[in-house]
């Protein structure tokens, strides 16, 4: 049996791949009946590519830069009922996605193969799901739609993360929260040294630097090499408290190639120099896929997801 206990494991819905927001809708307002009967009867029809899609694409292939190296795998996690699902097997097939693994729950609980997958990663258009694997310690981001994505014809896979609350803990934004500025940056310049606690996409963070590791080490002797991926760290930090977030980088092992310390400014330009495939983010503000020009993920964790999601 193939050992995925060292690969890195993104989990994603049927929604994060494909378009299916009217079938989704036909659900909502006319019941699983008339959703089964739809999908039956258009099972051998195309949908358009979702939000997920192209970053789902580029990332199954990194199994293909070096020979016999296959770190990643993709693993379809849907509610649908294997009868349902067929749709979207024949789809994966049919876009040439090397999904080999596949779960169908029928309505039934998701997180719970999670942890056998060992996912560092799942993504779903369900906000209530990924909310609810997050509280449970999950590293999960609802996707959001709508996305003008960022196709291009390089083979290079761009991902920007935010910093606290997604990479990291929120134990500083709860600083923040609670003291204000100057508490904050109090804080941060006692503990520089200390580096912040896990957030909920670490592991995605670390599976990725692993990858960009061994890229680097088996091209080293390749000057006109371009690597693959492509990562930044987009925060809203600015100077003092950018050192603690280098350290903190820098303890884990994990080597990102762009750092954009903000100090507050609007992330939304700065991204459509970066043009990532996926932004990650744990504020709904800087998540307008439209403006980003990619498809957006919102970590719905820490103190600034304390309310009721919108």
């Amino acid at each position: 049996m193939p050992d995925v206990s060292h690969k890195l494991v993104v989990a994603v819905s049927a929604r994060a791949l494909f378009d299916l927001e009217e079938e989704n809708r036909l659900f909502k307002t006319s019941g699983v009946d008339a959703y089964r009967r739809y999908q039956s009867e258009h099972e051998n029809d195309p949908l358009e590519r979702g939000p997920g899609f192209p970053f789902v694409q580029r990332l199954l292939s990194l199994n293909h830069i070096i020979p016999g190296y296959e770190p990643v795998d993709v693993i379809l996690l849907s509610r649908n009922d294997p009868d349902i699902g067929l749709r979207i097997l024949t789809l994966i097939e049919r876009e040439g996605l090397e999904i080999m693994r596949s779960v169908f729950t029928s309505g039934g609980d998701r997180m719970k193969y999670l942890k056998p997958f060992n996912v560092s990663l799942f993504l779903s258009g369900d906000y209530n799901d990924v909310k609810n694997s997050v509280e449970h310690g999950y590293p999960a981001g609802h996707i959001l739609g709508g996305s003008t994505f960022s196709e291009d014809t390089t083979p290079q896979l761009r991902l920007a993360f935010d910093f606290d609350g997604v990479l990291a803990s929120d134990e500083s934004e709860r600083i923040y929260a609670q003291g204000g500025l100057l508490e904050y940056e109090k804080y941060e310049e006692e503990l520089v040294d200390e580096a912040i606690s896990p957030g909920p996409l670490q592991s995605f963070i670390l599976g990725i630097s692993d990858i960009q590791d061994t890229e680097r080490e088996y091209f080293k002797s390749d000057p006109n090499h371009d690597p693959i991926i492509r990562t930044a760290v987009v925060t809203a930090r600015g100077a003092p408290a950018h050192k603690r977030a280098i350290k903190t980088l820098r303890a884990w092992g994990v080597r990102v190639d762009e750092a954009l310390f903000l100090g507050g400014m609007p992330k939304h330009d700065f991204l459509a120099q970066f043009k990532p495939h996926m932004f990650f983010d744990d504020q709904l503000h800087n998540l307008d896929p439209e403006r980003a020009g990619t498809a957006t993920v919102h970590i719905p964790y820490g103190v600034r997801n304390v309310t009721n999601h919108k």
